[in-house]
């Protein structure tokens, strides 16, 4: 009956019916279409992903000799009446100092035909012997092959090995790791727990994480990552290597679907580096900074809070750059900066014995210096010493802004180990109700400037309080310095 009821409606209305149901085959057809090429570009097995992947991953077998135990550790808890018995008896039998071998198992990847492979620091660090096992496959060494250790960098947890194969190895390359996103597939690859080579799928959970490193960038993942899978490749549906699974969040030390891998745009540089020369070459720029919060920002003037503010600047590059201390660093060869974390990696990644623009901001306006950039592994070697210069005045005390001070005087300097060329003002107590407690200062600190001017007597902080006053500032900039280390922190002037 419907049919009819449309055939007679009229031609207009006939006509009209007829396209709709034209339009709407057009449409089914192309949701159709959608689906069909969806389904070809995301198959529902990893299988052919693994199969073209899994001939570039080993297995990283090391052995170490450790000395024999001087005791029965492990056996029965120190001091135990026992403990002369257990040890007696390790003796007795030759394992009380006897050296043994100790043997721990990894991951890692083929990222060269000669044989380049790439795992963990922590996978190989104090190795003896490492040996690798790679797939089952055709063309793949049937037997363990030795490996020596080309360089390493325990900043980002990154090692080099090279080995030498009968024929030249399937390899796999490196994907663009800022390119991946959070909730795209990825797959992990190595050997858990000893168990062998094996698979798991998850997701990209987050990006850009940091742990404990100058230098990190971790993904995160939920794909099952335990003991074992460490060097390991984390893949993304391409077959590129996008991080190497380096650590997992665990109160138990199994997969709890929180793990980490290195993102490949940092392995791939220092892979590079260990390649070339054996180990790191970072750039330095030779300045201690901090974030930039919203009350130092407007205790500086700056409209927003950005870049990463100067708290010292010992002997090196910058300070031959005519870099200071309580400059806000705000761009770097180029590039905005965002924060102190985004400035280290910046700097690191720089070439050593460039010469960069840098762009800082100082006393109201900005400033463009021309820095010639250190390797830092050579400071690191040799720390740069820093200066001062002045005496102390007297021993007066005040009470400003939640703080108790007095100038330092030379029981105070041998009491809180100050070097006698730093002039300042010594915090003797702090309120604790007050914001400077709540900020973290803390009596035995040493004021050093205020208001990004050098105290060195009572006078001095109370000037710079009314000059910030006059200006309508609402907080002002301390230099504090804790066991020799600066950082500044911006108190509200109502206090």
């Amino acid at each position: 009956m419907q049919p009819q009821a449309i055939a007679i409606s009229g031609r207009a209305g006939g006509s009209g019916a007829m396209m709709r149901l034209a339009w709407l085959a057009v449409l089914t057809a192309a949701v159709v279409l959608m689906q069909a090429a969806a389904a070809l570009a995301k198959p529902e097995s990893l299988a052919p992903l693994a199969e073209r992947v899994s001939p570039a991953v080993v297995n990283i077998t090391t052995s170490t000799v450790v000395e024999g135990r001087t005791g029965p550790q492990g056996i029965v808890p120190e001091g135990s009446p026992f403990e002369d018995f257990f040890r007696e008896f390790q003796d007795r039998n030759g394992n009380g100092t006897r050296p043994r071998r100790s043997s721990a198992l990894g991951s890692g990847f083929v990222i060269s035909e000669d044989g380049f492979i790439v795992t963990n620091n922590h996978v190989i660090d104090g190795a003896d012997e490492i040996e690798i096992e790679f797939f089952p496959g055709d063309g793949q060494p049937k037997e363990l092959l030795p490996a020596e250790v080309i360089g390493t960098d325990p900043n980002t947890d990154i090692a080099l090995l090279k080995v030498k194969a009968p024929a030249p190895l399937k390899f796999v390359k490196f994907g663009d790791s800022d390119t991946a996103r959070v909730g795209d597939w990825v797959v992990a690859m190595g050997n858990p727990l000893g168990q062998g080579f094996s698979l798991s799928a998850g997701i990209v959970s987050a990006r850009n994480r940091e742990l404990s490193g100058s230098y990190d960038d971790y993904i995160q993942t939920d794909a099952a990552i335990n003991r074992g899978n460490s060097g390991g490749p984390l893949f993304n549906m391409d077959g590129d290597v996008v991080g190497v699974n380096t650590a997992i969040l665990s109160p138990n030390g199994g997969s709890i679907g929180i793990g980490f891998s290195m993102a490949s745009n940092v392995v791939v540089k220092v892979v590079e580096q260990l390649k070339q020369y054996g180990e790191t070459r970072r750039g330095w720029l030779g300045v201690k900074i901090q974030d930039v919060d919203s009350d130092l920002a407007e205790a500086m003037g700056l409209e927003r809070a950005r870049g990463a503010l100067v708290t010292d600047v010992p002997n090196g590059p910058a300070k031959d750059a005519g870099v200071l201390a309580g400059d806000v660093i705000v761009s770097f060869d180029g590039v905005d900066v965002k924060d102190t974390r985004g400035l280290v990696r910046q700097v690191g990644n720089a070439e050593v014995g460039k010469t960069v623009r840098v762009v800082v901001y100082r006393e109201g306006k900005t400033e463009t210096l021309r820095v010639t950039l250190g390797r830092r592994e050579d400071a690191e070697r040799g720390p740069s010493s820093e200066s001062g210069s002045g005496d102390a005045p007297g021993s007066t005390e005040k009470e400003l802004l939640g703080l108790s001070v007095g100038v330092l005087t030379d029981q105070m300097r041998a009491e809180l180990n100050v070097a006698e060329d730093v002039q300042g003002l010594a915090i003797l107590s702090v309120d604790e109700t007050s914001e400077a407690w709540e900020k973290g200062l803390r009596a035995g600190d040493v004021i050093t400037e205020a208001g990004q001017q050098k105290v060195a007597a009572i006078s001095d902080l109370e000037a710079r309080v009314s000059e910030a006053e006059e200006a309508g500032r609402k907080s002002l900039l301390l230099l504090v310095r804790r066991g020799g280390e600066p950082r500044f922190v911006a108190l509200n002037l109502a206090e």
